[in-house]
């Protein structure tokens, strides 16, 4: 039996390449079937993400001196379904097997394998594959997938539980878009009853708004150079908070009801200076007001730190407080590969002792299928009218020959290899005696 992960991400291939390797819904259908129809595995799960495509193989039917002839269809079948040639893929992509493929997989879905490390979003994508693949296999084979897969998964989802319980590898922020909201959540007590302004329109004030509307604030202000585009993210955000939107013009008309200011913009020049600070700060009657400017080149002017009640952060700041926090990360993953360690030892412990069980099961079965065969010969020679004497000899010693043959090779097996002791309990279990 072997667990086979195939696959590139943000560390071996190139944005380029991963486009290439990606699957969409439909892909995944043909996949998993092309994997049944060419026998590449009894189970398949496809991750695939922008900075990942993996794909988790299960074949029980593979034997030790089969594994390299395998593993080598299965990367050329990968290369078929994308329509590359395998010259374009094996210098990217990486292979794992059993214990390694096992440990691979609880990195990932922990964080630890990621662009930004700890980040939890991976296991929720390690999770939905899962669930795509369960649900084609319960429709196209009423079974699911195999229970030695489905066992790992499963332990792979409680490991990273665990991970998050037990470390801190998730509590610190370590984007700037993050930082920037996590540092407005130090300084006031709840974001629910306060204004704030987003200055630009960009990927980054669209990271910081969705971090903010998590956290549920009452009101958002966005102002940009162009309205529009402004308004295209409003509804990208699609979200039941109201949110207003004006042009860069209007800018003091924002900053006089803002508790919050978040700035981030391509401007080449400073957007808000101290005097309109001033002005806000007596219109809002010198409540606290946080200012955070993550643009480089800075949009607001740094003298506006000078002004009473008013907190001012540079992205530099927000750099050193990352910094700070990718410390502390770095610390926690070290407990957290102590505890992939355990837990992926405890997997294998559990399939060992599966396929042990598995190995008796069969081996009782196919007694009782030779004692069958046997049992309807004898039967029908009876029938005939031959000695029953003579027909119970040879039933007799067919049975035993044939019940003899797979234990004898397990012992020759034993003999050539040296295994002194799993002969002693094979001869004190077969004979009642010690030797």
């Amino acid at each position: 039996m072997t667990i086979l992960v195939l696959g590139v991400n943000h560390k071996t291939a190139t944005v380029g390449l991963r486009e290439k390797v990606a699957f969409s819904d439909e892909k995944r259908q043909i996949a998993l079937q092309q994997i049944q129809q060419f026998k590449l595995g009894q189970s398949a799960i496809i991750l695939s993400t922008c900075n990942r495509t993996e794909i988790y193989l299960h074949n029980k039917k593979i034997t030790p001196e089969q594994t390299a002839q395998w593993s080598d269809e299965c990367v050329a079948w990968f290369a078929k379904i994308h329509q590359l040639e395998l010259s374009e893929l094996t210098s990217y992509l990486y292979l794992y097997r059993n214990q390694q493929a096992a440990q691979h997989l609880m990195r990932v879905a922990c964080g630890l394998d990621s662009l930004i490390l700890g980040e939890p979003q991976i296991l929720g994508q390690v999770k939905q594959a899962y669930q795509m693949s369960e649900d084609y296999y319960r429709e196209t084979q009423h079974s699911g997938i195999s229970s030695e897969l489905s066992r790992l998964f499963q332990k792979t989802f409680s490991t990273a539980k665990r991970v998050r319980t037990e470390t801190n590898i998730g509590e610190s922020a370590v984007s700037v878009a993050y930082a920037a909201c996590s540092l407005a959540r130090q300084i006031f007590e709840s974001l629910r009853e306060l204004n704030i302004l987003l200055v630009g329109a960009g990927e980054t004030i669209e990271l910081v708004a969705r971090h903010l509307l998590r956290h549920g604030v009452k009101k958002l202000m966005i102002s940009n150079r162009t309205l529009s585009r402004a308004q295209d993210l409003v509804a990208k955000l699609d979200s039941n908070t109201p949110i207003d939107t004006f042009s860069l013009d209007e800018l003091p008309l924002g900053l006089n009801q803002a508790d919050i200011v978040i700035a981030s913009t391509g401007s080449p020049n400073v957007l808000i200076n101290q005097e309109m600070v001033k002005v806000a700060q007596k219109e809002r009657r010198h409540k606290p007001m946080l200012i955070v400017d993550i643009a480089v080149p800075r949009d607001v002017d740094e003298s506006v730190n000078k002004l009473d009640s008013v907190y001012h952060y540079t992205v530099d700041d927000l750099n050193n407080i990352i910094q700070q926090n990718m410390n502390e990360r770095e610390k926690a993953s070290t407990q957290a590969e102590i505890i992939i360690a355990e837990e992926c030892q405890d997997f294998f412990d559990w399939l060992k002792l599966h396929q042990s069980a598995n190995v008796i099961r069969d081996y009782r079965q196919s007694a009782d299928e030779i004692r069958q065969e046997l049992l309807e010969k004898a039967l029908q020679a009876l029938q005939q009218g031959e000695s029953a004497e003579q027909i119970l000899q040879e039933f007799s010693q067919k049975l035993t020959n044939k019940l003899l043959h797979s234990p004898t090779q397990a012992m020759q097996a034993m003999l050539k290899q040296g295994d002194v002791s799993g002969l002693r309990y094979f001869s004190r279990s077969m004979t009642g005696k010690n030797t």
